[in-house]
């Protein structure tokens, strides 16, 4: 033989056992992947199975499942809501009425008011307890008839209300009376 060429014949025994084994490989690896395949599609038609469409209501007032448990959540909705305004109506209701006090002409007219019941009250005092006490008197308070009477022991104070015609007495010792 000569150097550099390369001789051509017949292939040799181990070439063809090779050739032999790859392809009995890939035919083995074929032959799997076609039972994997055929017991996939087994299983998935075993899986597969159909049913009858039935059509169904989801509402319960409809369908009549659930239906006292919706109707109960309709009207805690209601309710809740209606519960929600109220207190909505009050809350803005007494926010007008705290705003209404507190103008500048409502704090004059309350403190006007005020030192003008000092002043009857005072006036009041000086008639029943003064150096000249009066024996009787009365005088009239918006729908109120105050009046009074003394005996010189005791002074009584009646208050008559017009509207609701009631009377209130009260019964003051003069000799008694003080602070210690």
């Amino acid at each position: 033989m000569t150097k550099g060429k390369i001789k051509k014949g017949a292939p040799s025994i181990t070439r063809n056992i090779r050739k032999n084994y790859k392809d009995n490989i890939l035919m083995i690896y074929t032959y799997i992947c076609m039972f994997l395949g055929f017991l996939f599609v087994v299983l998935i038609a075993f899986s597969a199975q159909a049913d009858e469409i039935k059509f169904k209501f989801k509402s319960p007032s409809f369908s009549g499942v659930g239906t006292s448990a919706h109707y109960l959540t309709i009207e805690n909705q209601e309710y809740t809501r209606k519960e929600a305004l109220e207190a909505e109506i009050k809350a803005l209701k007494e926010e007008a009425e705290r705003e209404e006090e507190n103008t500048t002409l409502a704090r004059f007219l309350k403190n006007f008011e005020s030192r003008i019941y000092a002043q009857l009250s005072r006036q009041l005092v000086e008639q029943l307890f003064g150096e000249n006490p009066a024996t009787e008197g009365e005088f009239t308070l918006f729908d109120n008839i105050i009046s009074w009477t003394s005996d010189g022991i005791s002074i009584t104070l009646t208050i008559y209300n017009t509207i609701d015609d009631t009377y209130t007495t009260i019964t003051i010792p003069i000799g008694d009376f003080g602070f210690n």
